[in-house]
């Protein structure tokens, strides 16, 4: 082989050695991973979603799917002639809604994510929260105004049995899990929010990490003033933070911060949007998300958000500076 050639091959080498710490560290650890967001609705996000676990399993993880469907649920509800109304933050689900998203979570996107990752190989393997006991739930009655208020078939949970998802891993599948749960009370189910049925499945399984895909670059320090991601922040730095968050980013942040108080070594929110977020989170230096970590491995918050402060304000004058150099005057 000509030296040339092996110059053209060394970037990949160098691509592989730095992701080999990584591949040590997480060798054999459980990874949760919330599929949602932009990533549900692309091909080619999709296409790459299922490489990357595909991956992440081949390399020595032991990936765990969990997914909600919320595009796919609204389409079917529409078609359906029901109204989508949410309240707290939460779809309210009607015995007709739900059976909407029963449908919708374990007949279409589940089953079209198994396919995708089963291009692979013999993998995945899908299930519910139903299935096994996984995920039990009670009715949740969120409180709006001080007043608790009935949202339908939305559950909170309660128990996480991992008995069918452990035998799954140890045979070396991937569950994809559709985010509905048995009910502790009756014969019915409930809709539990995605979110927080992965952090919980994270915790009960003692996993490495919690991933969880949306639709922004991460934790923004000054939001809307600033696009600066707060690349790494303690869960209580997160737990001050919780109520000024925009009401999308709650649940995920608060499923984050109950997967870390409750073992998971690290917490992920990272941009689905971008191809192979997922392997650039894991397997770099760089990373694309805020990762939150216990107490005592964060980053100054303060300092963040100041800088974000300052580098808004810097950019304003630079704006300005230009629209009066533009008309002629003196930026003074």
């Amino acid at each position: 082989m000509s030296t040339a050639r092996r110059h053209t091959a060394l970037p990949k080498a160098e691509i592989l050695i730095e992701a080999l710490p990584w591949l040590t560290r997480h060798n054999g650890k459980v990874v949760v991973i919330k599929f949602g967001g932009n990533a549900m609705i692309d091909e080619d996000l999709k296409a790459a979603f299922a490489q990357d676990v595909v991956f992440l399993r081949q390399a020595g993880l032991k990936p765990v799917v969990v997914h909600g469907g919320g595009p796919q649920i609204n389409a079917q509800l529409d078609k359906q002639g029901l109204v989508s109304e949410f309240k707290a933050g939460l779809r309210v689900t009607t015995p007709e809604a739900m059976d909407v998203v029963r449908m919708v979570l374990a007949g279409q996107v589940q089953r079209e994510l198994v396919g995708l990752l089963n291009q692979h190989g013999p993998l995945a393997v899908g299930m519910t929260g139903e299935d096994a006991h996984t995920i039990t739930a009670t009715k949740h009655l969120p409180e709006i105004d001080g007043e608790s208020v009935d949202i339908g078939r939305v559950g909170e949970i309660t128990a996480i049995d991992t008995g069918a998802i452990e035998a799954l891993l140890a045979d070396g599948r991937i569950p994809v899990i559709s985010s509905i749960a048995r009910s502790a009370d009756d014969h019915h189910v409930y809709n539990v929010n995605a979110d927080t049925a992965a952090a919980a499945l994270a915790a009960a399984l003692g996993a490495e990490t919690l991933m969880v895909l949306t639709d922004v670059e991460g934790l923004y320090a000054d939001w809307p003033n600033s696009d600066e991601v707060i690349s790494r922040l303690t869960v209580s730095q997160l737990e001050k933070l919780l109520p000024e968050l925009s009401s999308g980013m709650v649940p995920k942040m608060e499923g984050c911060l109950h997967a870390v108080r409750n073992g998971v070594t690290t917490a992920r929110v990272i941009d689905g949007r971008v191809q192979h977020s997922i392997l650039l989170e894991i397997f770099t230096d760089e990373g694309i998300g805020t990762m939150v970590v216990p107490d005592g491995q964060g980053l100054d918050v303060q300092a963040v958000q100041a800088q974000a402060v300052q580098t808004q304000a810097v950019q304003t004058q630079a704006v300005q500076t230009q629209a009066v150099q533009t008309q002629g005057g003196d930026p003074a």
